[in-house]
């Protein structure tokens, strides 16, 4: 038997004035699963989020949210889900406890002991006492973390809630998402650290307001047109620095080769089926780079995106 979807949002749009901000989106959440919703800033994912709280009535379209029209029922849905922007709803001159306390009242939450076992659940208890304005963007993304599923929420929704924090932070913050999922609440992600989808069971991809593609990261990079290779160059870090920007001019405008792009030090090349190993190797001897090697590579996130965006 299948499950009601915890959202379901159909031809969802939403315009300032002339601006198109977001453009018949269509997708569905179903229980239990970490969502990705990739794309650049201006892309509409704040916008979208906006319109599943009831902050902003669509312009065309509709969500529900937790069986609840986002629209016409927005206080039904704010009850019943945790949100955390992307600047933190945090009181600076109190203590990372009492913001905990403060809004756990808010939610009217009956247990007591609530805030004190999410400080210990997110790792918060050794800043506890500290006041929010001191604390360092990880810890403040921990305890906004904990203020939005202080009244046990059945959907999160994190808009960029990794923004500004350092790589460590990141990972830890995606570790206590999991911990979360494992507990049976839906997350929706927004996000545009393209490594960041590969931890979503499902990434929708935005590019100016539109839902270009949505899936499950494997199905995305196998739907992906095309074999994938690296290529380095040169046998020293000279070469590489003489080299790298015009062999990319020079793939960029072969026959049968998607897009290439630098990746560090090296090249990445999305190039047609016919297009082999033994071709590029030909075409950039032909051009005087003899040194070069040509590997298979494995597609990621954000081959995926550029691909989708060029098209």
């Amino acid at each position: 038997m299948r499950s009601t979807p915890i959202i379901s949002v159909r031809d969802l749009t939403y315009r300032f004035g002339d601006f198109v901000a977001v453009d018949h989106v269509n997708f569905h959440v179903e229980p239990g699963q970490v969502i990705g919703y990739l794309g650049p800033n201006g892309s509409g994912k704040t916008t979208t989020i906006r319109m599943l709280l009831g902050i902003l009535r669509p312009s065309e379209g509709s969500a529900k949210v937790l069986g609840f029209d986002a629209a016409s029922q927005s206080e039904q849905v704010r009850a019943r889900l945790g949100y955390m922007s992307q600047k933190f709803a945090l009181y600076d001159e109190l203590t990372a406890r009492e913001n905990l306390i403060f809004y756990a009242d808010v939610y009217g939450v009956k247990e007591g002991q609530r805030p004190d076992a999410l400080l210990d659940q997110l790792g918060l208890t050794t800043v506890a006492k500290q006041q929010v304005r001191t604390l360092s963007s990880g810890w403040r993304q921990r305890l906004a973390l904990a203020v939005a599923i202080v009244h046990q929420p059945q959907l999160l929704l994190l808009d960029e809630p990794t923004s500004g924090v350092d790589p460590s932070a990141r990972r830890a913050f995606w570790e206590l998402i999991y911990d979360l999922i494992a507990e049976g609440i839906t997350i929706l992600v927004t996000t545009h650290y393209m490594d960041e989808a590969e931890y979503c069971n499902q990434v929708g991809i935005l590019n100016e307001g539109k839902l270009l593609a949505m899936g499950s990261p494997t199905h995305l990079k196998e739907a992906l047109p095309g074999r994938m290779w690296d290529i380095i160059i040169g046998r020293s870090e000279q070469d590489q620095i003489d080299q790298l920007l015009p062999v990319l001019d020079l793939l960029n405008s072969v026959p049968g080769v998607l897009r290439a792009s630098l990746a560090g030090d090296q090249l990445r090349a999305l190039v047609e089926d016919q297009v082999g190993q033994a071709d590029l190797t030909r075409i950039l001897a032909e051009a005087g780079v003899t040194s070069a090697q040509v590997e298979p590579a494995q597609p990621m996130m954000e081959d995926v995106f550029m691909s989708l965006v060029k098209r």
